[in-house]
């Protein structure tokens, strides 16, 4: 039988030559592991799937800074998130 579990050192590896699938696994194994700080050097990289999840994140606990942050690292789909929150009515009256 054939060991089919990769390693991240294998991943690094293929990814560092471009390979973009294994980028997108490392961002999976990070985001599984709760580790944003890997997940904003693989952003950095230019892992679209790490800017993916990083939003994912920022929405979910409604982090406009964040979300501002990964816009500017080049992930558009951050920005239209900030928009879209930006621009949502909110839960206060006005006087």
């Amino acid at each position: 039988m054939t060991n089919t579990k990769v390693d991240r050192e294998t991943l690094r590896e293929l990814a560092d030559e471009g390979n973009e699938t294994a980028l997108d696994r490392l961002a999976d194994l990070a985001d599984a592991a709760g580790d944003l700080t890997e997940l904003s050097e693989l952003l950095d990289e230019g892992s679209t799937h790490a800017g993916f999840l990083l939003t994912r994140r920022a929405v979910a606990t409604g982090d406009l800074r964040e979300l501002q942050r990964i816009s500017d690292a080049g992930y558009d789909e951050a920005g239209n998130e900030l928009d879209r929150l930006l621009k949502a009515p909110s839960d206060r009256h006005r006087d």
